[in-house]
């Protein structure tokens, strides 16, 4: 019987079958030996068979291929991955400027690994409301960004509701990821969109200026207007995984597109004489922001410098 993984618990995953039922299920013991680098070899977004058994469980015994997926290291340090979601439409990365802060670094190794495997991001900047003086600033300068780069932005009250019905257009139909920091209003969002959910929500840790982890699972919650949203455990830390080197540039687009003029091809785009790329850093036509994420993408391949705060 075939089925949509709609939550994952840890040990066990709930199936929605094709006829409307919600199962249960496990994964075999096999499945967790064809990829030993990922911690969960099933996805809430996968599309699997599952076999039920007398007592109304069931085991997973397929994964259909997936259209796409977002990925991220394990844990600090880990050699393992995690995969966040699969088959999904889009992705809203949730950014705070300032309660808690999301650094240019965690939205940049989002955005690079969603390039990797093709998911359309939308940034959402929350908690609009309480950004005066220089966060304010900073609010302006940011959405500036990464609009003239390509990346499609709105900014959101989620406490007032302001901006909460572009939101709600853009979600029609759709199976979206919703990801980013703890505290950063996820479950706040959720709970306007779709009333009687009562996800719970969290403060912000006046000491360290950070969310605290609300939810503890994945969940795709089903929309009124049709679609997904997946709910996701607040991210602390992005560790990329899976990407080489050459390749890097090509998921920052507007590095990619300097990086055509470039004096070699295989341009590290560090110290090699005639980079088009450091010129266009020096020129201002790549922003210093971006520039030290590629950065640190790159050094991911020497894992002691990946950092939780990323």
């Amino acid at each position: 019987m075939r089925g949509l993984v709609i939550k994952n618990t840890g040990s066990w995953y709930t199936v929605r079958t094709d006829d409307g039922r919600d199962i249960e299920s496990k994964i075999k013991g096999n499945f967790r030996l064809k990829d030993i680098r990922t911690t969960n070899p099933v996805a809430v977004g996968d599309r699997v068979d599952i076999d039920i058994n007398t007592e109304g469980t069931a085991f997973i015994t397929k994964i259909e291929d997936r259209k796409n997926y977002i990925i991220r290291r394990a844990s600090n340090l880990s050699k393992q991955s995690h995969i966040i979601a699969a088959n999904v439409d889009q992705a809203m990365l949730i950014v705070t400027v300032n309660y808690p802060i999301t650094t240019t670094v965690f939205i940049d190794r989002f955005l690079a690994t969603a390039e990797a495997y093709r998911v359309p991001v939308k940034l959402v900047f929350n908690k609009i409301d309480r950004y005066h003086g220089g966060d304010r600033e900073l609010l302006d300068d940011l959405v500036t960004l990464y609009t003239t780069i390509g990346y499609p932005c709105s900014m959101l009250c989620a406490r007032t509701e302001e901006g909460l019905d572009v939101l709600r257009e853009d979600l029609k139909g759709r199976i979206t990821l919703l990801s980013g920091h703890s505290g950063v209003g996820k479950s706040t969002i959720i709970n306007k969109l779709i009333p009687g959910v009562n996800l719970r929500t969290g403060d912000i840790s006046e000491y360290h200026n950070k969310g605290m982890h609300t939810t503890t699972f994945s969940e795709m919650i089903p929309l009124s207007d049709g679609g997904y949203l997946i709910d996701t455990p607040g991210i602390k830390g992005f560790g990329t995984i899976e990407m080489e080197g050459a390749e890097i540039a090509h998921y920052f687009p507007e590095i990619f597109k300097f990086s055509a003029d470039c004096k070699f091809n295989n341009c590290s785009h560090r110290h090699e004489p005639g980079c088009a790329v450091l010129r266009a850093v020096e020129e201002h036509y790549i922003s210093e922001s971006r520039y030290k994420s590629y950065l640190s993408i790159l050094d991911d391949k020497q894992e002691s410098k990946y950092r939780e705060e990323y």
